[in-house]
């Protein structure tokens, strides 16, 4: 910055109050006074350090991670990421392992032979006691995100308990610390990530452990579950059941939505004991209070075991998981080879350090602990990492009185400003601020129009997921042009006004002394408008409670710092001067380091759920994970570049910064436009799925011959034409029809009714059958259910007819009439289990009073609706559908959640008028 030199003391005046003052210095020095023309260079250089600065600290903060070490390194009582991946290895060539099938029995009993070895080499003092647990049928009726309005059932689920305790003291049974995690994994996938990664884990933590626990106050419990995939069925089956629960004071939850990088947490709570004892020993901590806001909220549509614990259990705890290359979750490339080097050793020795403490430290009573309802008196943690080396953790009630004195503080100084400047200073303030409304129009607006024309450019929707480095080119940089011409609108509204104030009160006999010094201010105020906003940002943080508040705090308090060391002065008397890049670097170096990193994870994070964003495929447009994207760039964009663009507008650099924008938007189009970044690839694939449709939802009691057909859809946005030319087999596409799964419906996919009679039989089709149907004073219809060799279906209960309903199975009854809630008029029954799971059940439906009338009031929409929508999976891989999956793109991939059919589905209703 070249500016010419003047004596500070003789031009100093309060900040804020420039407008109003009075100089009587004489008119020669006035006339020296210049408008700073900073280099264009050193605007840029700024910017790069920027994001220079965020990408390392990104990167030290979650790409860098520990050596693996082998057994001989660690020793007996260490934990070896060589050996864990041993683990990985032999379950993941087991192939994948859903529940019901062989493959899970083998990864069960490698889980239980390792275990019981673990049992024979453990201490001398050490008691540890295997138990191979068959759990009952059950009934899982969480009621909150994902699992309101349904019922899940489940049945004939085994699963491996160790528990681990010092021999010599039997009261350690008596408290226990859970550490959890699931065997299972969906049909698609092997799973290396999710979660075999987790059990390798858990078996090399127990071994060491287990050479540990004669100095332990509590047991330390391991449960290797089965069923959460089909819905936290093991999770839930072990909590309600298990004689050992009793014991479970606080539970840990390892978890991945991706493969590999550090294990951090993302879930704590609500008692804080859990994550103030892992703060203290952590060896790598990773955890980030933002990522439980974000999960909390909903924005990922993801449920874990930690939920069960915590809802059903009444535990507080810990939920870790591992988030590298989300886009690989439940996909074929959930596989050993993405594991990156030091993955499991990160966890594993952050693992063994927080049992370590954990188990010789006192534990929470259980009735303390947060159980059904929400309202508990805990004062919950506020916890983040800085550069995955140190950890923050605090009670929300001291943050509650940072957040207070900070908004106090910035509320008191603004205050007596807008009093010492008077009039022109209000009207300056609120200018400034419009400046801000202005930015977040301008760069919200440029963002989003280049998500709504991406789709029409490319064949992908999403040509950015295997390289989501390619989101700053093409939404940043318009985002930043958006950002930087809003406030530069802003600058020149400011000057416009502060000029007439300089004239009208005759302060500068120069008119070129009053346009400099009304530059000075203007300059001056959008820096100050940067304070203003996250101060807003904080309150409104502050009133919901929201975690990570402490972002806006740190983001507010440290350039508002900066500002009043290096620019205020007490002096009654100063004329304005130019920004200092000192007061920028100063002011921004410390929310730079506690956020940049995060927030990259928690974006790289979203992009790579972009692949499965579809629930119901074809109806979210192909636009809309553009426009996310886009506003959350927008957003990052306008909250923390504020102060760095107020620099911008008294440089040369404007051309250049418009310049440099435009050109690194222009490469990320060509990047993708020239092949060089491919949309998908073999190892980031998109997710489709590949159904046999066998469909019988004829009239009731109608012989009528099914029709049978073959279904591709995907769950990322967009058209499958590529895919399908690359599979031929006689595909139409379209959303001319439309496909009800119970569970989901696709508005937009392909079918084939080519060579699809064979691979199932008439015996397969399950059957709805009324045994009793009572009118009295309420109508009362009994039906039964038989899935034949189905025993993973779901059904839905018109909730429009329907009231109330119970369930039996296997001469159980497991759904008791109350407390029932439905989504969109719908309540979804989900039951899996093992190969001994009954295929036959009971259903009793109580009908809403003036059914008979409520549908005569209701359109023909509602009519037509059935009673009852009943599908069938079956794991089996027809003619047609193997041959399909043969020739299916290498970038595409069958992907798979709770709710999706297996390979082959059976799809049947009872209507109303049965």
């Amino acid at each position: 910055m070249r500016q010419k030199k003047k004596n500070a003391s003789e031009h100093n005046q309060d900040e804020g109050d420039s407008s109003s003052s009075k100089s009587n210095e004489d008119p020669g020095i006035m006339l020296r006074l210049q408008t700073p023309k900073r280099s264009s260079y050193v605007i840029l250089t700024m910017f790069a350090l920027m994001f220079y600065s965020s990408w390392s600290v990104y990167h030290y903060q979650y790409q860098s991670l520990p050596m693996p070490l082998t057994a001989e390194q660690a020793g007996k009582r260490g934990f070896s990421e060589i050996e864990a991946v041993k683990h990985v290895k032999t379950l993941t060539e087991f192939g994948p392992h859903s529940v019901g099938s062989d493959t899970l029995d083998l990864a069960l009993q490698y889980v239980l032979t390792a275990v019981e070895k673990i049992k024979n080499t453990s201490h001398l003092e050490v008691d540890a006691e295997v138990d191979h647990f068959h759990a009952m049928m059950g009934a899982n009726r969480l009621r909150s995100g994902l699992f309101n309005g349904k019922t899940l059932i489940y049945a004939d689920l085994n699963h491996v308990v160790l528990r681990i305790s010092p021999k010599y003291l039997s009261e350690a049974r008596e408290n226990a610390i859970l550490v959890s995690s699931h065997i299972d994994t969906v049909f698609s996938t092997g799973g290396a990530g999710d979660c075999s990664s987790c059990i390798a884990v858990m078996l090399e933590l127990a071994r060491g452990i287990s050479q540990w626990a004669h100095g332990f106050k509590n047991s330390v419990i391991f449960l290797f579950n089965v069923g959460e995939e089909e819905g936290l069925n093991g999770a839930h089956s072990f909590i309600t059941q298990h004689p050992w629960s009793e014991t479970v004071r606080v539970a840990i939850d390892l978890e991945a939505m991706g493969i590999g990088g550090k294990s951090g947490i993302f879930q704590a709570g609500p008692h804080p004991w859990a994550i103030e004892k892992f703060a203290m020993v952590a060896k790598y901590p990773s955890a980030q209070i933002i990522a439980q806001d974000v999960f909390s909220s909903g924005l990922i549509k993801s449920a874990t075991d930690f939920q069960v614990y915590k809802e059903v259990g009444g535990l507080s705890g810990l939920d870790f998981a591992f988030a590298d290359k989300t886009a690989v979750y439940h996909t074929k490339n959930d596989k050993l080879e993405l594991l990156k080097a030091g993955s499991l050793q990160h966890l594993g020795e952050n693992m063994m350090a927080f049992l370590l403490q954990a188990a010789s430290s006192p534990v929470p009573e259980k009735d303390v602990s947060l159980g059904a309802q929400e309202n508990n008196n805990h004062d919950p943690a506020i916890f983040f990492d800085i550069l995955g080396t140190y950890m923050v953790v605090y009670r929300q009630q001291l943050a509650n009185m940072l957040n207070n004195s900070v908004i106090l503080q910035s509320i008191l100084i603004l205050t007596m400003s807008l009093l010492v400047g008077g009039y022109p200073a209000v009207i300056s303030l609120a200018l400034s601020y419009l400046s801000v409304v202005i930015t977040w129009i301008f760069s919200l607006s440029l963002s989003v129009l280049v998500a709504f024309i991406l789709p029409h450019m490319f064949s992908s929707a999403v040509p950015y997921i295997t390289s989501p480095w390619l989101v700053v080119g093409l939404f940043g940089s318009p985002a930043v042009l958006g950002a930087f011409a809003g406030q530069h609108i802003g600058f020149l509204t400011l000057q416009t006004y502060l000029s007439r104030t300089y004239v009208k009160r005759g302060q500068m006999s120069s008119p070129a002394i009053q346009a400099n010094l009304a530059e000075l201010e203007a300059e001056r105020w959008l820096f100050k408008s940067g304070i203003l906003q996250w101060l807003v940002v904080l309150v409104v943080a502050h009133h919901y409670k929201i975690g990570s508040s402490y972002l806006p705090l740190v983001w507010l308090a440290s350039p508002a710092f900066a500002y009043g060391l290096l620019e205020a002065t007490l002096s009654p008397a100063r004329l304005p001067r130019p920004l200092k890049f000192a007061t920028l670097l100063v002011g921004l170096s410390l929310p730079v380091l506690i956020s940049a990193g995060a927030i990259i994870q928690l974006t790289g994070v979203l992009i790579g759920t972009a692949v499965r964003l579809d629930r119901n495929p074809g109806g979210t447009p192909e636009w809309l994970v553009n426009v996310i994207v886009a506003v959350i760039a927008g957003a990052v964009v306008c909250l923390i570049l504020v102060y760095l663009l107020s620099y911008v507008h008294l440089s040369g650099a404007k051309r250049s910064l418009v310049l440099a924008a435009c050109i690194l938007f222009g490469l990320s189009l060509s990047a993708i436009w020239s092949g060089i970044v491919p949309p998908y690839t073999e190892d980031i694939a998109r997710a489709v799925n590949v159904v046999h449709v066998v469909d019988a939802t004829g009239g009731y009691g109608e012989k009528q011959q099914p029709i049978s057909y073959v279904s591709l859809f995907s769950a990322t946005p967009g058209k499958l034409t590529k895919e399908i030319e690359h599979i031929g087999e006689g595909f139409d596409c379209g959303r001319n029809k439309a496909l009800d799964f119970v569970t989901f419906s696709v508005k937009y996919g392909c079918w084939t009714h080519n060579d699809s009679e064979s691979g199932w039989s008439q015996s397969d089709i399950p059957m709805l059958h009324v045994e009793g149907d009572t009118v009295a004073e309420k109508r009362v219809t009994r039906v039964s259910i038989d899935t034949k060799v189905a025993r993973r279906w779901s059904l839905a209960i018109n909730f429009e007819e329907i009231e109330d309903f119970e369930f039996t199975g296997d001469s159980e009854e497991l759904v008791l009439k109350g407390d029932k809630s439905s989504i969109d008029g719908w309540h979804i029954i989900q039951f899996s289990g093992g190969k001994n799971a009954p295929t036959k059940s009971n259903l009793t439906l109580f009908w809403v009073r003036n059914h008979t009338q409520l549908s005569g009031k209701m359109d023909g929409s509602v009519e037509d609706r059935p009673l009852l929508k009943l599908r069938t999976d079956v794991e089996r891989l027809t003619p047609k559908v193997d041959r399909i999956l043969k020739k299916l793109p290498p970038w595409c991939s069958l992907w798979a959640k709770s709710t999706s059919p297996y390979t082959l589905a059976f799809l049947a209703t009872l209507p109303i008028e049965f």
